[in-house]
This record gives C-alpha cells, sequence and structure tokens, in this order.
C-alpha cells in the first residue's frame, strides 16, 4: 500500500477521476462481456463444416464455391438453401437488447449470356431450425411456400433480394426492372429500388459485392450493392434502407444465410466470398446482482485498482512516448528527415479509408504483402496503400529507400507516392490509385485485352520513364525490378513504373555496381546472375523482356510451352534469325496491328535483351527507335552467349589451388526455380 501511496502523487485530481472512472467501467466491461454473444467469420473457401446445403445447394468441390441453384442450364425449377451452421442470437427478451450485424458477400447471378432471366438470390434470417419450404421454385425465391400460413410464426423471414426477374403474380408485386429489396414476411419489398446496370451483371456473369448492415439502435436495415468489376472513380453502386423492428418479426434465434430459385428460365447463382460479425448484450438480473456483489467486494476493488493504476502508468509513458517520437521507429525517422512532397498519414485513417482494410478492398498481394483501395477525404482522392508484411523482402531498409527515392522523382510515366505511414509496427505506403491495374493482370490472366495502339502506348511510355530515370534526373535511377507487375496501367491505360523498393542511385558516369543479387528470375540480365553486378544496362534488359512480352502475350518463361519456346527471348530470336519474327505475335492480335510497329517492338526488345551487356542500347537509343526517330538495329541470326558463359564453354574454370569452381551454365539457369508466376495487380 505504500507503494500505491507513493505512485498515485503523480496524478493531479482529474487524473484520479479518470482512474475511478476506468474502475467502474473496468467492472461493467467484465460482467458485460461475458454475457455477450455474438458471430465472426470470414469466408473464402466454403466447406460443408461451416455451411448448410438445402435442396439443390452444394459446396461445389472443385471450387469451394456455393452453388444455390443447379449448375446444368437445361434444369429449371431449381431452389436451394446454404446457411451458416451455427444459429444467431437475434435478440434477448430478459433485456430487450438486439443484435447489430454487418455482412458483406460477393455473389454471382448467370444468365450464361441470355436476355432472359430466372428468379434471383436473396441473404435471409429465419426462426431457428426452419428448412427450405416445399414447392418454393420459381418466383418465390426458395422462401415462401405457394400454401403458406402467414399467421404461422414459424414461417417468417426477413430478406434482402436482388431480384433480376420481375413478378407480379401469386400477391407479389415487384418493380418492372431488375431490383433490389427488403422483404418482411413478403416477397412484396417493403423498400425496393431499380438496378438499372445489374442487368448487364447478369448477362455476362460479373461479380457483385453486398454490404448488408444493422443498427439496432436505430432499427436501420441498409444495403449496399457495387459492381466488383468496376474500375476507375466511377463505379456502379445502389443502395436502399428500411426501418425495422426485427423483434417483430423475428425469435431470439435466427438461421441465416442465402437462398436462390428458378423457374422455366435458367441461370447461376454462386456465393465467393462471406463475411458475418454480429453483437448482443445479454445481461439479466443475475448478472447485474453478480456485478454489485463483485463491487462490494474490497479485495476485488483492490486488484482492480491495482490492475488500472499499472494499465494507466504504462498508457501515460506510451503517449508521451508518442508525442517525442520514442514510438516511431528511430531509423525510419532519420532517413525521412529530408523527404519532401509525400506527406504522413495516420494508421487510423488507413484503417477507415479501406473499411479495415476489408477483403473487398483488395487489389492485389505478392511477396511484399498487400495492396488495398482506399479513399482518403484529406486528399479527395482513391489511393492504392500498399501494406508491407513482415518478414517480406521489403523490410524497412527497402521501405525507406522506396519513401526517399520516389518522393522526388516526377513523370509522367511514374507511380506518384502520396505518402507514408509506419506505426503499429506496420509500414504502409500510399500511391496514387491506378484504375487499370498492371500490366501483367491484362497480358496473363486476361482483364482486358490490350488491342495492339494501346500495347504500343505502354512501350513508349515505360521507355520514356527509363529515358528519364536514366539519364534525365540529377542522379542515375537503377530500378533492378522491372517486370510487367510492376508496371500500373492509368483509366487511359498510360503506362507508369512502380515499385522502387530495390532501386539504387549511381552517378551518371559510373557503369556497373557491385549490389546483392535482387530481382525476379527471368527479367534479370545474365551479368545479374553470374557476377551480381546491377546497371542501366541491366535494366535495359529487364525492359526489353517485358516489350517481349507485350508484343508475344506470354510470359518470359512459360514451362508448359513447346520445346524450344519456355524461353521467350530464345524463341523470339531463333525466328528472328530464320525472317519469320512476325510468327511470335500474340494469337488474339489476329491481323489488327501495326505491322512496322509491331516487328520494330520486337526488335528492340530483342536488342534490349542481348546476352551481353556492351550489346544493348542506351534508353536513348531504344526510345528513339520506338519513336522511329532512328532506323532499327541489325541483330545476329544466332542468340549470342553471354561473355561469362563463353569462357564457361572454352575451359572450365579453376581457383588458384587447383580446385574445380561451381559455376552457372545456361543449362543450370533454364532447370532453376523461375519466379513466373505473375502477382496480382499492385505488385508494388
Amino acid at each position: 500500500m505504500e507503494l500505491l501511496s507513493s505512485d498515485f502523487k503523480i496524478f493531479d485530481t482529474r487524473e484520479l477521476r479518470s482512474l475511478l472512472v476506468l474502475v467502474l467501467s473496468l467492472a461493467i466491461a467484465f460482467t458485460a462481456s461475458a454475457s455477450s454473444q455474438g458471430i465472426d467469420f470470414r469466408m473464402q473457401n466454403f466447406n460443408n463444416d461451416d455451411i448448410q446445403p438445402q435442396g439443390d445447394a452444394m459446396v461445389d468441390p472443385s471450387s469451394f464455391l456455393i452453388q444455390l441453384t443447379k449448375t446444368n442450364e437445361d434444369v429449371d425449377w431449381s431452389k436451394g438453401w446454404a446457411t451458416y451452421h451455427e444459429p444467431m442470437r437475434l435478440w434477448d427478451k430478459a433485456t430487450g437488447n438486439v443484435a447489430d450485424f454487418t455482412t458483406q458477400f460477393t455473389f454471382v447471378i448467370d444468365s450464361m449470356g441470355k436476355s432472359m432471366f430466372a428468379d434471383g438470390l436473396t441473404f435471409f434470417l429465419v426462426p431457428e431450425g426452419s428448412q427450405l419450404p416445399i414447392n418454393s421454385a420459381g418466383l418465390n425465391l426458395a422462401l415462401v411456400s405457394p400454401n403458406r400460413d402467414p399467421s404461422n410464426s414459424s414461417a417468417s423471414f426477413v430478406a434482402v433480394e436482388f431480384d433480376p426477374l420481375p413478378n407480379n403474380s401469386d400477391g407479389v408485386m415487384d418493380p418492372n426492372c431488375p431490383h433490389v429489396g427488403i422483404d418482411l414476411d413478403n416477397l412484396t419489398s417493403t423498400n425496393s429500388s431499380c438496378v438499372d446496370w445489374f442487368r448487364d451483371k447478369i448477362v455476362s456473369g460479373g461479380q457483385i459485392n453486398a454490404t448488408i448492415t444493422y443498427n439496432s439502435s436505430t432499427q436501420n436495415l441498409s444495403v449496399l450493392m457495387i459492381d466488383a468489376d468496376a474500375t476507375g472513380t466511377d463505379i456502379n453502386s445502389s443502395a436502399i434502407y428500411n426501418i425495422v423492428n426485427m423483434t417483430k418479426y423475428l425469435p431470439e434465434w435466427v438461421t441465416f444465410g442465402f437462398s436462390a430459385s428458378t423457374g422455366t428460365l435458367s441461370e447461376l447463382h454462386t456465393l465467393k466470398a462471406w463475411e458475418f460479425r454480429s453483437n448482443v448484450q445479454v445481461v439479466g438480473k443475475k448478472s447485474k446482482l453478480w456485478l454489485w456483489s463483485i463491487l462490494g467486494s474490497s479485495s476485488f476493488i483492490l486488484l482492480i485498482l491495482v490492475l488500472a493504476f499499472i494499465w494507466f502508468r504504462r498508457r501515460s509513458k506510451r503517449m508521451r512516448a508518442h508525442t517525442s517520437g520514442e514510438d516511431d521507429d528511430p531509423a525510419i525517422e532519420e532517413e525521412f528527415e529530408q523527404v519532401s512532397g509525400p506527406k504522413k498519414f495516420s494508421y487510423k485513417d488507413l484503417v477507415t479509408s479501406t473499411n479495415n482494410f476489408a477483403i473487398e478492398r483488395l487489389l492485389g498481394e505478392g511477396g511484399f504483402g498487400r495492396v488495398y483501395e482506399g479513399y482518403l477525404t484529406s486528399v479527395n482522392a482513391s489511393v492504392a496503400i500498399k501494406k508491407i508484411s513482415p518478414g517480406s523482402r521489403q523490410g524497412i531498409k527497402e521501405y525507406a529507400t522506396e519513401v526517399k527515392t520516389i518522393s522526388r522523382l516526377r513523370h509522367k510515366n511514374l507511380v506518384q507516392l502520396i505518402g507514408w505511414c509506419h506505426e503499429k509496427k506496420e509500414l504502409l505506403l500510399i500511391y496514387e490509385f491506378m484504375s487499370n491495374g498492371s500490366l501483367d493482370s491484362h497480358l496473363f490472366k486476361k482483364r482486358t485485352f490490350l488491342p495492339w495502339e494501346k500495347r504500343y502506348k505502354i512501350g513508349q511510355g515505360i521507355a520514356s520513364a527509363l529515358l528519364y530515370l536514366h539519364e534525365e534526373w540529377e542522379q542515375c535511377v537503377v530500378h533492378r525490378d522491372i517486370k510487367s507487375s510492376n508496371i500500373m496501367l492509368d483509366s487511359d491505360f498510360n503506362a507508369k513504373l512502380g515499385d522502387f523498393g530495390l532501386a539504387r542511385l549511381v552517378d551518371h558516369a559510373k557503369g556497373l555496381q557491385t549490389t546483392v543479387l535482387a530481382g525476379t528470375m527471368g527479367y534479370m540480365a545474365p551479368e545479374c546472375v553470374y557476377i551480381g553486378k546491377a546497371s542501366r544496362e541491366s535494366d535495359i534488359y529487364s525492359f526489353g523482356v517485358v516489350l517481349l512480352e507485350i508484343a508475344c502475350g506470354r510470359k518470359v518463361v512459360e514451362p508448359r510451352a513447346e520445346e524450344g519456346q519456355v524461353r521467350l527471348v530464345d524463341w523470339v530470336w531463333e525466328l528472328y534469325g530464320t525472317g519469320r519474327i512476325l510468327d511470335a505475335a500474340e494469337l488474339k492480335l489476329g491481323t489488327d496491328f501495326d505491322e512496322k510497329q509491331l516487328e520494330c517492338l520486337m526488335v528492340v526488345g530483342l536488342w534490349c535483351s542481348h546476352p551481353n551487356y556492351i550489346g544493348r542500347p542506351s534508353i536513348r537509343e531504344a526510345f528513339n527507335v520506338l519513336n522511329f526517330n532512328a532506323p532499327p538495329p541489325v541483330l545476329p541470326s544466332k542468340l549470342p552467349i553471354p561473355f561469362s558463359q563463353a569462357s564457361i564453354v572454352s575451359s572450365h574454370a579453376t581457383s588458384t589451388t587447383g580446385t574445380e569452381v561451381s559455376t552457372f551454365t545456361t543449362s543450370s539457369i533454364q532447370s532453376s526455380h523461375l519466379d513466373s508466376v505473375a502477382l496480382l495487380p499492385y505488385t508494388m
């Protein structure tokens, strides 16, 4: 007690009052949390342990997605339920407390190209133990039987319908359009809204994100549906809400999940991801008596005081450290002292802008971590937030390098760094939002087919960015990780180079620089692999590989390709030597391309990816040829052997003691592990 008395002297009256309030809050929170009930889950791969399918619904064993109706388009009058395996406590009769809940899910309604649609999908809540009603296919949305007794409380429901087919029969009154509606014990929605973009999503089988939220204090049931495939700032969305007293329609415990149905017309109903959170406070009379008995116990109060005091002291110390900057990494603070331009953002702002880094905000994922889309009100713009995972290749050193380097660069073909954050042991970078993602997502993942004029424009844009980095800025910037997944595309498909975590600054007069091996296999120049040297010339090699990928529509290394076509550079060079270089062009281009531009792009790609660095052009030379300000080069008809390999071919290298030295050869590189897996957009 002497220790406590002496320590309490450091607090003034306001602090002591705050401490007493804290003690009472801790006690109340302890009892309340002990009696709170809720459900919290996030699922992207579904299984039959978590999901209870009924009727025609099933968890697809190959995709682990939920199919709510029959997948055979020839099958009509299909219906299905997919519910969570545990019931939810919706409200507590003893206290009158009602649960708050939020659910987010991604679904697809696919008419398989037909303009005539089936009946739709719902998210619903029904009394615990309810079963899929009989004869509830078609316009009944797998929720209502034709002979249903409205007075039977066990048949009650609250649902949100996503309905592509207007129904105005059997007592159901729908708006004459694809719509979203809120249904309370009746399929005639109490509130609904036409969704003009819904029809196109159904025909194309596109994804839709939905968020349904219930606020028990306001009784507000709100629905937001968003076009998950849209890009840019003009994203399709629709929202409705209704005031709903849940206790009027449903009992304390409910079953919840999804339903879908078809009639004479068919369509596929697929659930691809599902998140759910609920919470209700259940504090009965016994709990209240227990609370007062606890508060009357002196030993418990003393324990709470000691714990609260320790917590308060530590919290005060943390607050002082935060104010003085002690809880930030001093190395990073020192690195950023001279940085101007990008601003520091708070972690709280980034959490808010991404809805707590929600899965539907995910833009891309790679070895560094994840990139999320966010909207920052302070800059009034959408942004891409790169959240670096602990233990990734981009640690504190690379993080600081990227901030220091890119913050000083200004060019239309470079991704702009807007800000940074390092709080709570998190490293985050904030970039301008690039609505069309990364180049590799279009070339290899078929996100959008790139017509030839866009491809050539992208090649010229990358060349312009490299010309600025290598020759036009005050120092030469060696990027060291140029690849198609690091090239971003804005709303007009202008190319912008990103990811400067591995970049190095060198004097313009210097040549090769010895560095630790870095980059991505396949895009790395031979000298980087053999002797660990990176330079402007090694950047040129990577650039050449990307140009070939743009023209050919395939990865630099494709293990499944035919013999002789596995390595892109080797294959295209062989075709060049036999006068058939245009045969390497992506077949989907057909004849819709400028032959002169296509040949130019491929020849410059081979020139830049010359195995010997002295055989490669400067970026200015390549830039001039791409813009037809200089003639293309005449290259050797056979792929040259790198200098370091030529010496290996002629004789084995030996050390001064006569011991044979292990060296790289072309065959060993081909058989080594190559990072040929393209990352998702924003691999920065």
